[in-house]
């Protein structure tokens, strides 16, 4: 009996034993299955971070492509406002000059003119010098044809002898044809000379004082 009771008690033991083991396993395999469920999860995470990733690669590879075209288009368009600004300095210091020397022809008109009047007002008391007259007349009317005529100055002085003796830039430059800019100057130096008066704040051009009348140039 004490050898049967021996024997059950190994067996039971060893039942025990393997189901203690089995239950283990049972753990370490549910501790596995959930391991590895994590596992398959980061995998996947980290699949669409990687996929994330090459996207903005790419995203980050066509603005920089991108940025460096503008970056190209920017030093192009600077390249040709620099040119464009030299060219204009270039026409800005011709056109002084050009308007400098013009400005100095009018006023040895303007000598002329004061000689012719004076011997306008000497008629009244004594013979006039024809000759004289005639040659002063002839000066004056070639500085006006050859010179005067075209230019900004003269238009712009026979523009205000008309029926409006005050009017804007704008308003100039539409009815002479002549450009913004010389426009400009030519108002300045005409102001310099005391012929008009120039509001800069309101662009208006007043004559400041009246050469002739407004028939005076009509033709008959």
């Amino acid at each position: 009996m004490s050898e049967k009771k021996n024997a059950s008690e190994i067996i039971e033991n060893s039942l025990r034993s393997v189901e203690d083991n089995f239950k283990q396993f049972i753990e370490v395999l549910e501790t596995a299955k959930t391991e590895l469920i994590t596992l398959e999860k980061d995998k996947e995470q980290l699949s669409r971070d990687k996929k994330t990733l090459e996207e903005e690669k790419v995203q980050l590879e066509q603005e920089k492509a991108k940025l460096e075209k503008d970056k190209q288009i920017l030093e192009h368009e600077t390249q040709k406002l620099e040119l464009e600004k030299q060219e204009r300095d270039k026409k800005i210091g011709t056109m002084t000059e050009e308007q400098k020397r013009l400005l100095k022809e009018y006023e040895n008109v303007k000598i002329e003119l004061a000689k012719f009047a004076k011997l306008a007002e000497e008629a009244e008391s004594q013979d006039l010098d024809f000759e004289r007259i005639t040659a002063l007349l002839s000066i004056f009317r070639v500085l006006v044809e050859k010179i005067w005529q075209g230019q900004a100055h003269y238009r712009i002085l026979m523009t205000l002898h008309g029926e409006k003796e005050t009017m804007t830039r704008d308003e100039l430059k539409n009815t002479t044809g002549i450009g913004g800019a010389y426009i400009l100057r030519a108002v300045q130096e005409l102001a310099n000379v005391e012929l008009v008066d120039h509001d800069i704040d309101t662009s208006q051009v007043t004559l400041r004082q009246r050469l002739y009348s407004k028939k005076a140039l009509d033709e008959k």
